[in-house]
This record gives C-alpha cells, structure tokens and sequence, in this order.
C-alpha cells in the first residue's frame, strides 16, 4: 500500500513537472498584464510602459499595463504576490520595493521572497522641481526661501513609500527643516497639482519632469545626481548647490510572482534585455533623461543582489528618520 502511495505521488509530482515544462515551452499563449503599483501618468508608468511594448513584440503577445495605487506600491505589490506564478501577472516597481520593508511595520508579502526577480531596467535621476511661478530663480535662494517660509511651503508626493516620499524626506533631513507634505496616490496627479499652481514642489524623477521643464511649465532647480544630465546640461546638482553629498537616484525592476518556472523567468529576462537594447526604446529614455542598464544588470540574479543591498541602505535611513507607516 506505501509503494502504491508513493508511486502515485512520484507519478504526479512527474506529470506536474512535465506539465510545468510544457507550459514554459509554449509560452506565452495569451495576453501578459504588467502591474504599475502607481496611477497612469506617472514616471513608473511611463517607463513600463515603453518597456511592455517592445517586450510583447519579442513576447508576440500583448504585454498590458495595469495600474493598481496605493500606499507607496505595496497595494500592487501585494496583488502580483498573490498572483498564479505562470508568466503572465508581472510586476514593474522602482526603488520602493526596498525601502517598503523599512517604511512598513506590516506587509502582506516578503520583498525578497514574494517574487521572482526577472531584471533591472533602468536607472532615473531625480529633480528638484516647483510651481512655474515659484519666486526663487536659483537653488540657492529656493533653499533660502523654503527655509524661511516652512510653514507656508507645501511639498507634493507619490505616498508613503513612493521614490517622491523618499527623496523629499532626506531632503528634508539635509536641509534641518520640516515641510508641510501633501500626498497623492500617484505622481501622475501630484505633477497636475503642481502644474495647476496648488502645491509649491517637489522631488520627482526625469521621466516625469523633463517635458515639463523644458516647456517650460515648471520651474527646475538641481538634478540629484553626482554630474549634470546631458539631455539637461544647464541643471545643476545638488551636490553643487548647498547639499554636498545629496545623492537619490531610482532604479526600476522588473519581477513575477514567487514560483514562476525558471524557463519562463529566463525567457522574460531575455524579451527585457531585447527591450532595452530597441532603438525607440533608448531614444525615448534619452528624451527622459535616463537610459537602460547594462546586459549584466537585465538578468534575475542581478535584481536579486540589488534589491537585497538597497534594503539593506534603506533600512537604517528610514529608522534613524523616523518614518513609518501603518
């Protein structure tokens, strides 16, 4: 009777595996849905966006963007956790993904665990940016200003956890002062409001700011980068402004759920790489102010040494600063 039982089991466990590895070969056979944890419109958005489009070409399936905000991406991150490990519920989320742990006491999934890492995508500076009729004309006297009017100046980002969060929360720490912060579900609005005169500024990425800065409907003030943007070689760093040292830059990643088939992770790892090295796709992330990592950073191992070290960085900034969340 144990033989019997144990051969079934085996007999299962061999069809599962012969099963998993048939669905690996012939996939993908339908449309894949690539998770935003952010609102359309934003800089997350624009980048998955771009990406999916040249991934579901090499994919030959539609690769689908789905916006799911919230709560600094953990609302998103949670959904895609919970997702059948197939192939076909992925998940595109920036630098948040490591500093979620540090910033929330409880989280329904495990940043490292939760998911299958596929690649790193691309690596954004951020800029230091304000309403179009701000009155300070340089850096220098937007530090001045701020300082003297902290009861005044209102700060607009992304949410808790958001790349916007982060950076205006250790500008905040360099700069001594405490600012009146209003949050959004998404940087998408929280530019609209900023475009719209009701919010005095914020830290956002390239992606979301470039257009806007050199049409002029906005005012820039420093990149956060260690050298000048090329596409914006008039904007200085911060480091060259009054905050030596001051240094945010967000890496985007690129992931499926935990138990997604070694096969099928290899073949998206290999349809991004293909995506980042698309012409239209280099072009338009120049356009934005970034550009698309290295080979060697597309890969799964990669991202899984890279999440793991950006938690670890985050982890103590985010406690020695206080900032948590529910």
């Amino acid at each position: 009777m144990k033989l019997t039982l144990l051969s079934t089991a085996a007999c299962m466990a061999l069809m599962g595996g012969v099963m998993t590895q048939a669905q690996a070969q012939n996939y993908p056979t339908k449309t894949i849905t690539m998770v935003v944890p952010f609102a359309a419109g934003g800089p997350t958005d624009t980048v998955a966006r771009l990406v999916a489009q040249s991934m579901g070409t090499k994919l030959k399936q539609t690769v689908l963007i789905e916006n799911v905000g919230g709560a600094g991406g953990t609302i998103g991150a949670a959904r895609v956790a919970k997702s059948a490990p197939d192939g076909y519920t992925l998940f595109l989320h920036h630098i948040g993904q490591s500093t979620a742990p540090g910033l929330y006491r409880k989280l329904s999934y495990n940043a490292i665990d939760s998911f299958e890492p596929i690649g790193l995508v691309t690596d954004v500076p951020m800029t230091i940016v304000a309403r179009k009729d701000f009155p300070a004309k340089d850096m220098k006297e937007f530090l001045a200003y701020v300082k003297a009017n902290k009861s005044k100046v209102t700060y607009a980002n992304a949410g808790i956890g958001s790349a916007s969060h982060l950076c205006g929360m250790l500008f905040m720490t360099a700069i001594g002062t405490d600012l009146t912060t209003v949050p959004y579900k998404g940087t998408g609005p929280a530019m609209n409001d900023l475009l719209g005169g009701q919010v005095d500024f914020m830290c956002d990425q390239t992606t979301n700011t470039t257009s806007q800065i050199k049409g002029g409907k906005i005012k820039a003030y420093a990149v956060t980068t260690k050298t000048r943007l090329a596409s914006m070689p008039d904007l200085p760093t911060l480091n060259e402004s009054g905050l030596p040292g001051f240094e945010v830059a967000v890496w985007h990643g690129l992931y499926a759920p935990k138990g997604t088939p070694k096969p099928i992770v290899d073949a998206l790892a290999d349809a991004l790489q293909v995506a980042l090295k698309d012409p239209t796709v280099k072009q338009r992330f120049a356009d934005l102010g970034t550009e698309p990592v290295a080979d060697s950073r597309a890969r799964p191992e990669a991202l899984r040494a890279h999440l793991k070290a950006e938690i670890d960085r985050w982890g103590p900034i985010i406690t020695k600063a206080g900032a948590y969340a529910d």
